[in-house]
């Protein structure tokens, strides 16, 4: 390389220093970086901002958003102030130089390091504290919500006589208040001491005193704060006492005062406030008499008292006063728990009555006409027919049911018919080629309402659905209605529609193509938008794929949970939205609580836990929710467009002061009552989650009498479902019946109880499912008074019943498996009447159908063909005489009488008859027809009982040789398709 003059000499070649162009290029880079990170984090706020907006819900989402600024503005600044004031002050308060100590000459070094930045430290550690108690308090806006909005109950607490409200609204607020002020003053005490340290405010090992007077004035003041905030803890501590969980032995989640509670605690929380309030006087007096000697003692005697007081005495007063007569001492505070909880839960009017358990009625046929009476039995479970929906009605692969189906009533023929009803929703796992093209753009929805009669089967195939819409597109009862689903439980994916792309409507006879017309969605016309969901989606195909363009909108939080949850944030939502054809559309009806874990005395319950049975493991959903709540009330409706995805809220509990406060923090988002369709109103019905929560309450809270309820002598539990495999409560059953005081059938939600540790059946409870009815939401119950065989006890003897034991053998040669359907249970005249559908399901059959119908009263069980026969068998009538419960199928036309055969001719014909009767078997047991098997088995005894008779007839041995080998050659297939049945 030539020599350009550089060397020792020479110019200084400056070395790493970037050229203009360069810093210019790495600035422009660095502002790039930063717009892209800003735009990712505004991503997602716009694109909520745009959803919610689309919904019509944008006040929620401001309200939301500026509650959570505030109290992240607000509670940021005081902690920061809090703080950084402590820390400047301990500052101003520093000693001046003295002669230096070891420890300060090791102190020296930090401080010299910090004074070039100790503002820039000082604003850095107030922003950290103020940013970390900004963001917790912002999760409070419920509470903060709940606080200046809060109305009021219009009941007062027993102890304190205080309204209801001070404990579900105010106290929560005030202990997150006296939690801020607590870490505030920990804070910076911390903080405080550390500077003072660091400035020889406090010094530990140098020689004179440990403190200076200002250093000690200063953290004396803060101490006296922080006492004098356990001084307003222990005063919020007695309230708290209304509302404090214990354990118990008469129930479990206990809440409220108990004996010791209200004799040792309360006094105890009392004396403790005083205490502390002198120790606070005496920290602050150190600001005159600079010594800690008197704080520190007042700060001793309160960290005693608070272990004598407040954790001795009341352990003493349990052991020696209420232990030995508990019973006697905590039967006024039970008394007060049980009235609050059957308030909270809203179960204080439900009717006990007692109920014998056995008929009186001796008369088969009068028992018979009033079963028919009793109840609509509902055949079809829909917790077990969706696959016959599925294999019957899916049509496509890419259409799908819910494993659960749903319970809702149609007029038929002027009269109210139970329906099972299912959604034919999309199932993009069964689409023939996945791409980003079909998931999102050409399979967008489902198609149609299919629904079958709750009280009958159908005939093709004999045992499977009787619907009553049925078919793509859909044709029945249900009359003209927009039939696409664009919103449904199965719908989780994004869909973009109403663009350029075109989307496939349904296949018949050709594909049909539709495109979106609704005013749902978010609209993709223009770039931003684009570019925003792109970032939030983390799909950078919708920033700049063809099939989106002018009128593009995109569909998402598609399922009606999603939907009610992110409109009303403040409401628990019920685990089953169900499908209702209403003003001919589609739409999801979502049931909604509120709750609170504030309300004085009321023991608590998890909705999660609670709401849970034997189905909830992975046929449908249950409550979300996990925290424990004490107070519940079912004070929404709300429903989802299946087409558009409109959702709208309307009251239904017009008392519920939960409900009504929050109306105040977000006005305009629910209708009232009176809103609600009459179309809609015949659709609405009492929520199952409520109706497990309050099931699981009154086993132990129907007893009203302190000594019973504390004994638990009259305590019920939910039984296991004696009908799945699986463990769990049984579900209750939505069921048209009526009771014993009721005139006529009601659309009722039913469930069974079992004494605690016994199998015999305990009480039966009914509610008013009907929303239409004057009695919607009256609870029944029916205490047994004998020994009734309970669910379980039904079951183990059906499963032991010889015609069921036969029936089982028979589908073993099948390979088919029995499946055993709701076992519905019906009050009829003093006794109760067992419903339990049977099912067959397996060989070339891959769908469930009908096949028996078992029914038992007072000590008979049977096992019969159909419904109809069952309760004729039951209750020992004559079907002939007994107008039937279902349409029976047309009898066969009789034969003209034939003069009987003699000799060879009858031992031939008999041989016919059994062949005959033998291969009517093998199409019977191949079609799983039990009915028409046993007739031909039935058959098949005669004709061989014949042709041994006419064989032993026919005399002669060679006649008799020839005739019995032919005779044997027959009955071996015949002997061989009835081994293979067994």
């Amino acid at each position: 390389m030539p020599d350009r003059g550089g060397g020792p000499t020479g110019p200084r070649i400056r070395v790493g220093r970037p050229s203009r162009r360069a810093r210019t290029l790495l600035m422009t880079l660095g502002v790039l970086a930063a717009l892209v990170m800003a735009f990712i984090m505004f991503s997602g706020f716009w694109t909520d901002w745009l959803w919610y907006r689309s919904v019509s819900y944008s006040s929620v989402f401001t309200t939301t958003l500026w509650t959570k600024i505030g109290l992240f503005l607000v509670f940021g600044l005081l902690m920061a102030l809090a703080v950084g004031l402590n820390v400047w002050l301990a500052y101003r308060l520093r000693p001046p130089l003295s002669a230096m100590s070891l420890e300060q000459q090791s102190l020296d070094r930090y401080r010299m390091g910090v004074a070039p930045f100790k503002k820039w430290v000082l604003l850095a550690v107030t922003a950290l504290v103020g940013l970390i108690s900004g963001a917790s308090a912002s999760g409070q806006w419920r509470t903060w919500l709940m606080y200046v909005n809060g109305v009021s109950f219009g009941q007062k607490d027993p102890q304190f006589h205080l309204d209801v409200s001070f404990y579900a609204f105010d106290l929560p607020w005030y202990r997150f208040l006296l939690g801020f002020g607590f870490a505030a003053a920990v804070l910076s005490l911390i903080a405080a001491a550390l500077t003072h340290y660091l400035y020889g405010g406090l010094r530990i090992t140098s020689p004179g005193a440990r403190a200076t007077g200002a250093a000690t004035g200063h953290l004396s003041v803060l101490l006296g704060v922080f006492v004098s905030l356990k001084a307003v803890a222990y005063w919020l501590d007695r309230y708290g006492l209304a509302v404090k969980s214990s354990d118990f032995k008469a129930t479990d989640n206990w809440t409220g005062l108990r004996y010791v509670d209200a004799n040792a605690y309360l006094p105890a929380k009392t004396i403790l406030f005083c205490i502390a309030v002198i120790c606070a006087v005496l920290f602050f007096a150190t600001l005159w008499r600079r010594t800690w000697q008197l704080p520190v003692i007042g700060f001793g005697l309160m960290v005693l008292s608070a272990i004598l007081i407040g954790g001795l005495y009341p352990a003493i007063v349990q052991k020696f006063q209420v232990q030995p007569n508990e019973q006697a001492k905590e039967a006024p505070f039970i008394s007060k728990n049980i009235k609050a909880t059957r308030d909270a839960y809203d179960i204080d009017d439900a009717q006990v009555d007692d109920y014998a358990g056995k008929s009186t009625e001796t008369e088969g046929a009068a028992l018979r006409t009033q079963a028919d009476a009793a109840a609509s039995y509902r055949v079809m479970d829909p917790n077990v027919v969706s696959p016959a929906f599925q294999q019957l009605q899916q049509k496509r692969n890419y259409y799908q049911f819910p494993a659960t189906l749903d319970v809702d009533r149609y007029e038929e023929d002027g009269k109210e018919q139970d329906t099972v009803v299912g959604l034919r929703e999309l199932n993009l796992a069964g689409l023939p080629k996945r791409n980003w093209i079909n998931d999102h753009f050409t399979y967008t929805h489902g198609y149609g309402v299919i629904a079958a009669k709750g009280t009958s089967t159908g005939t093709n195939p004999v045992g499977s659905p009787d619907f009553t819409e049925s078919g793509l597109p859909t044709t029945g009862k249900l009359g003209d209605y927009e039939q696409r689903i664009y919103y449904g439980e199965k719908t989780e994916q994004y869909s973009i529609v109403g663009g350029p792309q075109k989307e496939l409507d349904y296949e018949d006879d050709g594909e049909k193509t539709t495109s979106y017309k609704g005013d749902s969605g978010v609209s993709l016309a223009n770039a931003f938008n684009r570019a925003a969901y792109a970032v939030s989606f983390s799909e950078p195909q919708i920033l700049y794929s063809g099939a989106i363009g002018d009128g593009s909108r995109i569909l998402y939080n598609r399922t009606p949970k999603e939907r009610v949850e992110a409109v009303a944030p403040w409401l628990t939502i019920d685990g089953d939205a169900y499908p209702a054809v209403v003003d001919h559309r589609i739409k999801w009806i979502v049931d909604a609580y509120t709750t609170t874990n504030g309300y004085p005395y009321a023991s608590r319950t998890t909705l999660g836990d609670t709401t849970a049975d034997s189905l909830t493991t992975n046929q449908r959903a249950v409550v979300a929710q996990q925290n424990q709540v004490n107070y519940i009330r079912n004070s929404v409706k709300a429903t989802v467009d299946a087409y558009d995805g409109t959702v709208t809220l309307y009251e239904w509990d017009t008392e519920d002061p939960v409900l009504k406060t929050w109306r105040k923090a977000f006005p305009g988002t629910v209708k009232d009552k009176s809103a609600i369709p009459e179309e809609l109103m015949d659709h609405l019905r009492y929520p199952q989650d409520l109706f497990k929560v309050q099931r699981e309450l009154l086993t132990r809270y129907h007893v009203t009498n302190p000594a019973q309820f504390y004994s638990g002598s009259d305590a019920w539990q939910v039984p296991d479902d004696p009908t799945n495999k699986e463990p769990g409560s049984v579900p209750p059953y939505y069921l048209s019946m009526k009771m014993p005081d009721q005139d006529q059938q009601t659309f009722s939600l039913t469930t069974t109880f079992t004494p605690r540790g016994r199998p015999d059946l305990g009480a039966f409870m009914a509610v008013d499912a009907d929303a239409a009815s004057d009695d919607y939401g009256t609870i029944r119950l029916l205490r047994v008074t004998n020994t009734v065989k309970g669910p379980g006890q039904v079951q183990s003897e059906l499963n032991g019943n010889d015609d069921v034991a036969e029936f089982v053998r028979n589908l073993k040669g099948t390979d088919s498996d029995i499946e055993y359907g709701n076992l519905l249970t019906v009050p009829l005249d003093g006794g109760f009447l067992y419903i339990e559908p049977v099912y067959t399901r397996g060989g070339n059959q891959n769908y469930p159908l009908l096949r028996k119908v078992a029914a038992s009263f007072g000590s008979k069980i049977v096992f019969e063909n159909s419904l109809g026969e069952a309760l004729n068998a039951v209750f020992d009538v004559d079907g002939t005489t007994t107008q039937p419960t279902e349409p029976t199928e047309p009898t066969k036309p009789t034969e003209p009488t034939k003069p009987p055969a003699t000799g060879d001719a009858a031992l031939k014909e008999a041989i016919a008859d059994a062949q005959k009767a033998y291969d009517a078997g093998q199409k019977a047991l191949q079609e799983q027809d039990w009915s028409a098997y046993g007739e031909a088995q039935e058959d098949l005894q005669s004709a061989l009982k014949r042709a041994a008779e006419a064989q032993s007839g026919a005399g002669g041995s060679e006649a008799g040789s020839g005739s019995g080998g032919t005779a044997g050659d027959t009955a071996a297939p015949a002997g061989g398709a009835a081994d293979q049945g067994s």
